[in-house]
């Protein structure tokens, strides 16, 4: 059986919200939601969280985490997740990590799970997708997009709709091709962690600001699988306060 570790980045420094991962939702912090949802995985060897700063590390212990306290410098969840594989003991300790979204509150373990069950030692990297319904969707820059071959490998990721269908109106794109949504959610191989976490910043990386586009560009396989809920990240404060009442009236 794969051993898999499940690690959680929880930056404290957000850009556009400062400390979301210590908000509270209604009884519990959306880091602890995480958590919890995290430790419901029936496939994960074990979960940890990794953090850039003492207040989190704090946070995570009171509710029994293991946590691993990394460099504050880190650009991306990635590398923190890399660092975290190394204090944790390497790829001799763990085939796989799990990057877990720790903005993700409401992340479903069967969502983990169906990605975790297709892992094998041929597998590279993998992420999930989910269909979009909508034009707006399919045309919010913040919203990335996928597009796969037939073996269902990701060809490119993009903030633009992808494709573009030359031949039939913007309107009814939704009606005519089904466009995916990347949900940000890998499992890597842990000696493919260590390696992509070296590599330097590809140009279409840089471009479209998606470090997925890095591991395209020197020839790693991202496999796609299609998830069957899509996933409510919290980027601002009304992203919370939505979440809140959405939790309340049910």
């Amino acid at each position: 059986m794969l051993k898999v570790l499940g690690i959680i980045p929880a930056r404290y420094g957000s850009s556009r919200f400062p400390a979301k991962v210590l908000e509270k939702v209604l009884e519990k912090s959306v880091l602890n939601m995480v958590y919890d949802q995290a430790c419901k995985s029936t496939l994960l060897t074990d979960i940890i969280i990794a953090t850039d700063h003492p207040l989190v590390e704090s946070h995570a212990k009171s509710f029994g985490a293991r946590v691993v306290l990394t460099d504050a410098n880190h650009v991306s969840g990635t590398d923190r997740c890399a660092e975290a594989l190394k204090a944790c003991g390497g790829p001799k300790n763990y085939d796989f990590v799990l990057n877990i979204q720790g903005d993700e509150p409401l992340i479903s373990p069967l969502t983990l799970d169906l990605l975790l069950g297709n892992l094998n030692q041929n597998v590279q990297i993998s992420s999930l997708m989910y269909p979009l319904s909508n034009t707006e969707d399919i045309l919010n820059p913040n919203i990335v997009k996928v597009v796969c071959n037939t073996k269902n490998e990701a060809l490119y990721f993009s903030r633009s709709p992808i494709p573009f269908i030359r031949e039939t109106e913007v309107d009814a794109w939704a009606q005519t091709h089904v466009f995916y949504k990347h949900l940000g959610i890998y499992a890597f191989q842990s000696e493919i962690l260590e390696k992509i976490v070296k590599l330097p910043v590809a140009k279409l990386e840089n471009l479209e600001k998606l470090e997925q586009l890095r591991w395209l560009s020197y020839g790693f396989t991202i496999n796609m699988l299609e998830a069957k809920t899509d996933s409510i990240g919290i980027d601002t404060p009304e992203d919370l306060l939505k979440l809140r009442q959405f939790l309340k009236a049910i």
